[in-house]
């Protein structure tokens, strides 16, 4: 089962992780990425272009499937205007073993961070300002494109 969304609604952790719970299923890895509190930052929005975001997300799990034996995964990521410690992003991966459970949810949301067209702005001191994208994300996919 493959489950894509962009949604602005808070979701459920274990209600998703329990939908992909088969049993040939050895292994579920999953990362959720949550607003940070740093400094003064009050809120971050996120913005996408509908369609265009989700195809982007349907390579990057098409790559992940050429790539590991996958039993299932689920990825949702949340738009709109998020406050420190709301959930962003949930990349959680089925799989009968735990290095392929591991390997593709780590892969999964590297190329969310550097592939999937999404645009971050903080609210800082009543300020908004766009967040660019950050070298270390970019270093980190690198590693996936020889494998």
């Amino acid at each position: 089962m493959i489950t894509i969304r962009i949604q602005s609604e808070d979701f459920d952790i274990a209600a998703e992780i329990a939908k992909l719970d088969a049993e040939n299923t050895g292994a579920v890895a999953t990362f959720t990425g949550k607003v940070r509190k740093e400094g003064d930052l009050t809120a971050l929005s996120l913005e996408h272009y509908p369609g265009m975001t989700e195809r982007e997300i349907a390579r990057i799990v098409d790559d992940a499937q050429q790539r590991w034996p996958l039993l299932g995964l689920t990825i949702i990521h949340r738009i709109g205007r998020l406050t420190p410690g709301e959930k962003i992003v949930l990349v959680a991966v089925a799989a009968s073993h735990r290095s392929a459970a591991f390997e593709a949810c780590e892969f999964l949301m590297d190329y969310l961070k550097t592939r999937a067209p999404f645009w971050k702005q903080e609210e800082r001191g009543g300020k908004t300002q766009w967040v660019e994208a950050r070298h270390s994300d970019g270093k980190a996919a690198e590693r996936w494109r020889d494998k």
